[in-house]
């Protein structure tokens, strides 16, 4: 029987490119992990930062609806101290006309001092509505960028689930679509940290 020389060749050079192959097959996976586990330790840390300062937002929301509720309580109670005075000051402007001209020095300091009382009341009334409305628009900013951070919170918490998918099927198509929860939950993390005025409605209310 005769051995043909290039049929070892053949499977010799069959080996050589089966090795290749795997060794290519391995060093893409190795990229992919790599690529994939800086990706999750980058969001990851992006998303303490977020944390943090969305927890700073929070209690200073809690704050404003304190100072707000606080304001609002003030208000109404200077509104009754206002109504009483005005009230007793209508009582004695009726009764001066009929009192004794000797006694209406002492109704009319009386007067005086409950319509300056009502004045002052109502100045502060004011003043009391005015801190409850800033407090109210302070409410508000903040919670738009508490949204921002809870939509971040969400998309990349998503991005990352679908990295560990990616880790573990090794599709690197995978990956491009984990990019796309990334993008979004970056973007809106940054409009947090930066003050931006972005916030999506619709999804906002989704969440909340």
């Amino acid at each position: 029987m005769d051995v043909d020389p290039l049929e070892y060749v053949e499977e010799d050079d069959a080996k050589e490119e089966k090795a290749v192959a795997e060794e290519k097959a391995r060093r893409d996976k190795s990229r992919l992990n790599t690529l994939v586990a800086i990706t999750v330790a980058l969001l990851a840390t992006f998303m303490g930062i977020c944390n943090v300062k969305d927890n700073n937002i929070v209690q200073a929301m809690q704050q404003a609806q304190a100072d707000k509720i606080d304001n609002y309580a003030w208000y109404q109670a200077r509104n009754i101290r206002e109504e009483v005075a005005r009230a007793t000051a209508a009582q004695l402007t009726a009764q001066i006309v009929s009192v004794p001209s000797d006694a209406r020095a002492v109704f009319q300091q009386q007067l005086d001092t409950y319509q300056k009382l009502a004045a002052e009341q109502a100045e502060k009334k004011k003043q009391q509505q005015d801190a409850a409305d800033q407090a109210d628009k302070t409410y508000n900013a903040l919670n738009l960028h508490d949204d921002q951070f809870d939509l971040a919170d969400a998309a990349l918490s998503i991005a990352i689930s679908l990295l560990a998918v990616t880790a573990l099927t090794q599709k690197r198509w995978l990956y491009g679509i984990a990019l796309l929860p990334t993008a979004f939950g970056l973007l809106m993390g940054l409009a947090g940290l930066l003050g931006w005025s972005l916030h999506p409605d619709t999804l906002a209310r989704l969440l909340s």
